[in-house]
């Protein structure tokens, strides 16, 4: 099939991170509905960098543009079809996957490049896996999920991140699920939450 026969699902999440809302189970919600040929496109305020990750391990590539101030498009295609992002777009714009979630971390999507490379707390032991902690309290949907999606990307199998969230992140632990990640959750007194995710 080529591109230009695929369909196209246009998400525009733009209306929910204005008012500050968590788009990311709208996302996956449409994400499931997909077919092996469809084309997303994602309408946000930022490049959406985590969401790259997130979409290489269910099998898909995207690239982003920036066509506004306040809007990029992000694409999405199943991995059979990424030939697709390459077609009429330049080498810079036509970046996979997983370039997307080393080369364009941003302050906008809750992280510094600090942050995404090393974590808060980064304890990496040289006879064991490596662990994580990310403090998330006080911090605005969807930056939680945001940085604790990104940490577990960029993890090898057996790392372990920690995350301290105001609340218990039940979107997180849907898509956690999902994933197959096992984890862990221990309520405060405070009402806040910490959550221990392996990835495997």
């Amino acid at each position: 099939m080529d591109h230009k026969d695929a369909k196209v699902v246009e998400l525009d999440v733009i209306p929910m991170l204005e008012k500050k809302l968590e788009p990311f189970q709208l996302i996956m919600d449409t994400v499931k509905k997909l077919g092996k040929d469809d084309i997303l496109k994602v309408h946000a305020t930022f490049r959406p960098t985590p969401l790259f990750g997130v979409m290489k391990l269910k099998g898909y590539a995207g690239k982003a543009e920036q066509v506004d101030k306040q809007h990029w498009i992000a694409t999405f295609v199943h991995k059979r079809n990424k030939h697709w992002l390459d077609a009429g777009i330049s080498a810079e714009a036509a970046e996979d996957a997983g370039q997307e979630v080393s080369d364009g971390l941003s302050r906008e999507d809750g992280l510094s490049r600090e942050d995404n490379l090393s974590g808060e707390g980064s304890l990496p032991r040289e006879d064991g896996p490596a662990v994580i902690e990310l403090d998330n309290r006080g911090l605005e949907p969807p930056q939680p999920m945001v940085r604790t999606l990104n940490a577990l990307v960029r993890c090898r199998p057996g790392d372990e991140v920690v995350i301290h969230n105001d609340r218990v992140p039940v979107f997180l632990l849907e898509e956690l699920n999902r994933l197959g990640y096992p984890y862990e959750i221990e309520e405060q007194p405070d009402g806040s939450a910490i959550v221990k995710i392996r990835k495997t």
